[in-house]
């Protein structure tokens, strides 16, 4: 049975099996409480920036944080791109919606951030996370295959969105000093 932990179906799913698993979906991806605004630094409190990013989940095992961006052109919370706010600053959009994000955590690597850039680098000989076998066939379940080329996700959500977010958050940085 589905959990209401978001208004995202999809997510609730993910949700339900990342609580039945005891290991790792994917290296360095942990679920925290939806919209938990506290995952944000102090100094981004301002109600117009809070208001339109929903923290939900560590991005990898540094403090990074993944974050849907109500960009304003979508009602439907799935749809809306995924950003990345980097532990050591950085923030870059990493996935046009909630699909190409699932199958960016398919590839199974822990996100990089800096302020240039967002990317998932995995060596050949890393092993799996724990639970990937199975959150594969989850994802194949839903009609979706982990990405083999995260870069290119990552290429198309910043051609589709990486101004405007950028455009967007800008001023927020201006105000605290951090621009």
């Amino acid at each position: 049975m589905t959990r209401v932990y978001s208004p995202i179906p999809v997510l609730n799913e993910l949700k339900d099996l990342y609580d039945s698993t005891g290991d790792y979906l994917a290296d360095g991806f942990e679920l925290y409480d939806y919209d938990d605004k506290s995952r944000f630094p102090q100094e981004l409190d301002d109600p117009a920036f809070l208001s339109r990013l929903i923290p939900f989940a560590q991005a990898n095992g540094s403090g990074s944080t993944y974050a849907i961006w109500r960009n304003g052109d979508d009602t439907d919370l799935a749809s809306a791109p995924i950003v990345v706010f980097g532990d050591e600053g950085g923030e870059h959009v990493v996935a046009r919606d909630f699909t190409d994000f699932l199958r960016l955590l398919g590839f199974d690597a822990e996100i990089m951030v800096d302020h240039d850039s967002a990317y998932y680098h995995r060596a050949e000989d890393d092993d799996h996370s724990g639970s990937h076998e199975l959150f594969a066939e989850w994802l194949r379940g839903r009609g979706l295959t982990p990405s083999e080329d995260p870069d290119a996700v990552v290429a198309a959500a910043q051609e589709a969105h990486g101004d405007r977010f950028r455009a967007w958050i800008t001023p927020f940085y201006e105000r605290i000093g951090w621009a």
